[in-house]
């Protein structure tokens, strides 16, 4: 299945989240940046608060788009420990580049929420929502995250999700749904015809109206 864009990704999402609509209890949280457009569909189409958590991957030497691990606003910190030893990653350069991405996780958390006083997850039924899901790096520091903010019930829902991936995110989440989990997964763009970069003020316009 190809998605047109990652809003028409969101509203099929949607769809297979209808048991979640209206719920007093749910809040929708987008992972940015290319995740809050798929959120906002699912938040809109389940009539359900939109908020958000600027997870920042934590990327290799010399290759940052490489993620060996993630970090959340909060300091949860998923690490791939099997690429660390791999690639012999040294503790300083992890330590160095964590709080790096954790301050850089903290503004932009402050700036996509405008100021809104801070994120309150206790008791609720958070989805977390991203517009495909690779080697889950990302989605692992959220489910941290949620789980340290004291979230009742983790679901993660995704357009599409790496084979290998869903075994494992499927072992730490509540719920997991998705559209698709192909065996061979390239990247999450080649599953979408329009998958240009997000911004930073599309983020900043869309959590202004949420």
């Amino acid at each position: 299945m190809n998605f047109k864009d990652r809003a028409e990704a969101g509203k099929k999402l949607a769809a297979i989240l209808n048991k979640f609509k209206k719920d007093p209890n749910a809040i929708v949280l987008g992972l940015p940046r290319g995740g809050i457009i798929t959120a906002q569909a699912v938040a809109y189409n389940l009539e359900l608060p939109l908020d958000i958590l600027a997870i920042r991957k934590i990327g290799s030497p010399g290759n940052e788009e490489f993620a060996i691990g993630a970090i959340a606003p909060d300091g949860q910190t998923f690490i791939n420990k099997e690429i660390i030893e791999s690639f012999n990653i040294t503790p300083d350069y992890i330590e160095t580049t964590k709080n790096k991405e954790l301050v850089e996780a903290n503004r932009r958390q402050k700036l996509y929420r405008l100021g809104k006083k801070d994120l309150d997850l206790k008791n609720k039924t958070v989805l977390l929502i991203d517009d495909g899901v690779a080697t889950g790096a990302t989605m692992r520091a959220a489910i941290l995250s949620s789980e340290a903010q004291g979230a009742e019930k983790i679901v993660v829902a995704t357009p599409v999700i790496a084979k290998d991936t869903l075994q494992i995110i499927s072992n730490l989440a509540d719920e997991i749904y998705y559209l698709e989990s192909p065996l061979l997964f390239d990247a999450v763009g080649s599953f979408y015809k329009d998958f240009k970069q997000t911004t930073d003020e599309e983020v900043v316009s869309i959590m202004s109206r949420s």
